[in-house]
């Protein structure tokens, strides 16, 4: 990741940045199926390392291919952009467009998604800088801590140091050098440990409770009123008595928090938001205006074009700086059951010029995912009841019936995809979950029978599924 972030003036991160191949790959280990959409999202993200490479002149006019993703509810469309965020390092935020309104409207500004962005931006770069000062953190860490275990001496210059008769012409040991001795032994007890039990005081500065501002338009406010209050507020501090491995902790979260140049972070995380950041708006489809102009249409067709300039590509104002959006990486989606992406404004609908349709789960596909992705759901409940002392094995046979079930429930009632399984695999594991506790010890097949027992019922009354399932 660290490459990555100082990878912002003229050589991107990318020495090492994964090929489109490479990235689809590692795409495979938690998601399913979605071919083409992985392929469309690897092509954009290689493509944003190449423009990096480019000359000045030629990068500023190549923007990003923004991506259009089309598909129903639980098919891997929000995972897709996740994961890729994760594999990057970039920063990344999801958001849900039915959040905002139209200016003039309550609601939320969409300019604010900008300001998440780069707020994610500032906690990666913050990580990756205190990474970076940790080695002299701990150094002033350890020589706050010897302070406070053997305070230094006052000393006082009477002039030259006096000899002792006693030991011929050789100077007596000064009372610096006593303590420097002294200071050597505990600092070699210190780093191995040895002093952790041992109790120390120490000053813990603390604020007051923060001073919320919510409310329409508050959020564009120029004036920053977080901070301005945390100036103002008077701050308390109070003497605590800590254990040395307790205080070493405090101080090293203070050193580290005085070597970082906040004003390099923000630049930095401006930068890096500008050039890699990826925008995740989920549920565009639902800004569509229907045949109805009143009640919760309202202001949809406003949210569109309020959406445009920030897709096409504008500056914010942040209370870090300003940010263009010109390189943003923007990845709709939406499922367009009752409307089609040719409904969006033309305006808008040309700034996603690459339109991926992620196909519907087959039974098929739901074995795959519970049985191949890295952290599969089965693989997640085995390790949760494996806290209990009992372990779960889930049998082939069991698998395929989980699958049908799950395949069989969203072919009658409302199809929402792959988060069909969670609501099938706390059904069947329930009874095993509340008794867990008490078990302590043992070992669990889940076979098909196990399965079918304890869904069939369920399953085979319609109004039922509709409300457990």
């Amino acid at each position: 990741m660290s490459s990555l972030i100082s990878s912002s003036k003229a050589n991107t991160a990318a020495s090492n940045v994964d090929s489109p191949r490479q990235v689809v790959e590692k795409l495979d280990r938690y998601i399913v199926g979605q071919g083409e959409a992985k392929r469309a999202v690897a092509i954009a993200i290689r493509n944003r390392w190449r423009r990096q490479q480019l000359p000045d002149e030629m990068k500023q006019e190549i923007s990003p291919k923004n991506i259009l993703m089309i598909g129903p509810t639980g098919v891997g469309k929000t995972e897709i952009a996740r994961r890729l965020a994760k594999l990057t390092g970039a920063p990344f935020i999801k958001v849900e467009a039915t959040k905002y309104t139209e200016v003039g409207y309550y609601g939320r500004d969409v300019e604010s998604m900008v300001r998440e962005l780069v707020e994610n931006a500032i906690g990666i770069v913050r990580d990756t800088e205190r990474k970076n000062v940790e080695d002299e953190a701990k150094d002033r860490t350890n020589d706050r801590l010897l302070d406070m275990i053997i305070p230094r001496p006052i000393t006082t210059d009477f002039g030259p140091p006096s000899e002792d008769l006693s030991s011929g012409n050789e100077p007596a040991e000064s009372e610096q050098q006593r303590y420097e001795r002294t200071r050597a032994k505990f600092t070699a007890m210190l780093i191995a440990g040895e002093l952790d039990q041992k109790k120390v005081e120490l000053t813990v500065e603390s604020r007051g409770n923060p001073m919320v501002f919510s409310g329409a338009g508050l959020e564009n406010m120029d004036v920053d009123f977080q901070s301005m209050f945390e100036k103002i507020m008077p701050k308390s501090s109070s003497n605590r008595e800590l254990t040395v491995a307790e205080a070493r902790q405090v101080i090293f979260d203070q050193e580290c928090e005085a070597l970082l140049d906040n004003e390099k972070i923000n630049a930095k995380a401006i930068d890096l938001a500008e050039n890699l950041g990826i925008v995740f708006l989920d549920e565009i489809d639902k800004v569509i205006s229907g045949e109805s102009k009143g009640g919760g249409d309202v202001s949809r067709q406003g949210v569109q074009r309020d959406l445009l300039p920030i897709v096409e590509g504008t500056t914010v104002q942040t209370k870090y700086g300003y940010i263009r959006t010109d390189f943003v990486l923007f990845v709709a989606a939406g499922a367009f059951h009752r409307n089609q992406p040719s409904d969006l404004m033309p305006e808008l609908q040309g700034r996603f010029p690459i339109r991926v349709e992620l196909d519907d789960l087959t039974q098929e596909d739901f074995v795959k995912i519970l049985q191949e992705p890295k952290n599969s759901l089965t693989k997640q409940y085995a390790a949760l009841m494996k806290t209990e002392g009992i372990t779960i094995q889930f049998k082939d046979d069991a698998i395929e019936q989980l699958a049908s079930f799950a395949f069989k429930v969203n072919q009658t009632t409302q199809n929402i995809g792959a988060r069909r399984l969670y609501t099938i695999l706390e059904k069947v594991l329930e009874e095993l979950s509340f008794e867990a506790a008490e078990m302590k010890m043992g070992h669990v097949e889940i076979s098909a029978e196990y399965v079918s027992e304890r869904l069939e019922k369920t399953v085979a009354d319609e109004d039922l599924s509709k409300f457990i399932l």
